[in-house]
């Protein structure tokens, strides 16, 4: 387990042991059925104390393939969902390499956007060396990597993104990063065969700017 990649189920953990918390593993069963399907993407914009990141959590510890974390959902109420395929509880517990990124960790005023995103690129791509060595990725095509790494594994991935607006709230004066930040996004997740589930929680609704390309 890393940091970023394949960040287990200790969070999540730590909520389902605490007295204030409130069994909401149904939501797994919505997100089973739209896992590989055009409708993948998903956005949550909530003020906070929402419980976002709770979510965020329970997400990287259901999918994620070194979580090991059956007999913590196997009481929870998505247990009870009946059927097969996709709509069996578990049809994809432990099936995905998941990567999960706190925005909020790599935006700071004092930090452009641009580096920010070199930081996350190198950082995720280092901890994806390492559980996958003799990998010939580029290191300088973000997408391209994830695609090798996917064909490495044979395994897709789950990108859970916490906090996805930090750079609008955080670097609200710079334009030309949010574009930047933006395509980033769209480069890495839109319409790539490698992503099984995109996940991504904040304040704010999706910005709509002329950079995004439809």
């Amino acid at each position: 387990m890393g940091m970023y990649l394949n960040p287990g189920k200790a969070a999540f953990e730590e909520a389902v042991n605490s007295e204030i918390y409130i069994d909401k593993t149904q939501l797994i069963g919505y997100l089973n059925s739209v896992v590989k399907t055009k409708q993948k993407y998903l956005s949550v914009s909530r003020p906070r104390r929402f419980g976002k990141t709770i979510t965020a959590d329970m997400i990287c510890a259901y999918y994620g393939r070194d979580a090991d974390s059956r007999k913590m959902f196997e009481t929870r109420k998505i247990a009870s969902y009946a059927g097969t395929g996709p709509s069996k509880w578990d049809a994809y517990l432990g099936q995905f390499d998941v990567v999960r990124l706190v925005m909020t960790d790599f935006f700071k005023p004092d930090i452009t956007i641009a580096d920010a995103l070199n930081k996350i690129k190198k950082r995720v791509l280092d901890e994806l060396e390492e559980c996958y060595p003799n990998v010939g990725y580029d290191a300088d095509d973000f997408p391209y990597s994830f695609e090798k790494f996917c064909r490495k594994s044979d395994r897709q991935f789950v990108i859970v993104i916490d906090e996805w607006d930090a750079a609008f709230r955080i670097r609200k004066d710079d334009n030309a990063g949010q574009s930047l930040y933006l395509d980033f996004l769209r480069d890495w997740l839109k319409d790539k065969p490698y992503v099984a589930l995109a996940y991504m929680t904040g304040i704010l609704p999706i910005k709509n700017t002329g950079s995004i390309r439809r």
